[in-house]
């Protein structure tokens, strides 16, 4: 089984695998720091209360935009299962994808994991990802699988706790999609503004990116990330798939382990090779 990780920067994300399927995900908070201790302990505790064996673990893959978090998961990967060492999606692995950022090392692995999975699941096909956690990302990839770029925007959550702590008297409120987007009451109206200001957003920047990625071709649109759901009936997105980002985690795993077996072959291919060169020249003498 693989525990895979999408550590952002208010969730630990995760979930098991079990060759392809998906066995169950979790979630914890990753606002406070959390040592190598509380890591091991708690995906242990997880694994357990969901009737896993955590000694069954035989891979873990981990994608984060934290990457100050890497340093206690690793010795969390060494302490509590079994001394394995986590596989990073990084700048440097295989990802199967162009990407076509000015600087690649500034996307995020996030981004990179969405776009992994998008595109093995809907290959020659234009696309268009939406993430809507702490931040909304928007990225788009092309049908040969170049990761074009996107648009980043502040997420629900994010918005709502500007108006909170920059105003005097207006409360948090429970991120809902409300009946109409005239409210009336003050709880009413930032719903109404929240959830309406993004799903303009939405639709604005899609068409924009589905006209400038694509010169107006057909694209599918994707929606993933915690509050997707908010906006499943909006008819903002094609299909949502909640769970994009473990799945992609998991494929650049299987991307780099098969592209690390394949060198391996080669390397012992290579040497065997060599000792048979050798044996030929000695033989000769």
């Amino acid at each position: 089984m693989t525990l895979c990780l999408d550590i952002g920067n208010s969730q630990i994300y995760g979930g098991v695998f079990k060759k392809d399927d998906l066995l169950f995900q979790f979630r914890r908070s990753s606002k406070t720091a959390s040592s190598s201790d509380e890591i091991g302990v708690f995906l242990r505790s997880v694994l357990r209360e969901n009737d896993l064996d955590p000694d069954q673990i035989s891979g873990i893959a981990v994608c984060t935009v934290v990457p100050e978090v890497l340093h206690s998961l690793r010795n969390a990967c060494r302490k509590y299962f079994n001394n394995q060492e986590p596989f990073v999606l990084q700048a440097g692995v295989k990802t199967g994808l162009n990407i076509r950022y000015r600087n690649p090392l500034e996307l995020g692995s996030d981004r990179i994991a969405n776009a992994i999975a998008a595109a093995h699941m809907y290959p020659n096909e234009n696309l268009i990802i939406i993430d809507m956690g702490t931040a909304t990302t928007f990225c788009a990839i092309n049908e040969r699988r170049e990761f074009l770029g996107g648009a980043i925007m502040p997420g629900l959550r994010i918005s709502m706790k500007a108006l909170v702590s920059n105003t005097s008297k207006l409360p948090a409120v429970e991120i809902v999609k409300p009946d109409e987007a005239l409210g009336r009451s003050t709880v009413e109206g930032i719903q109404s503004g929240l959830f309406y200001g993004a799903l303009g957003a939405i639709r604005e920047l899609t068409s924009r990116l589905r006209q400038e990625a694509f010169d107006g071709s057909p694209a599918r649109v994707i929606g993933t990330g915690g509050f997707a759901s908010v906006f499943e009936k909006a008819g903002v997105f094609d299909i949502e798939i909640s769970d994009l980002v473990l799945r992609g985690v998991y494929l650049a795993l299987q991307l780099n382990l098969a592209a690390s077996s394949k060198k391996s072959s080669a390397s012992q291919e290579r040497n065997a090779h060599e000792r048979g060169d050798h044996a030929n020249q000695n033989a000769k003498m």
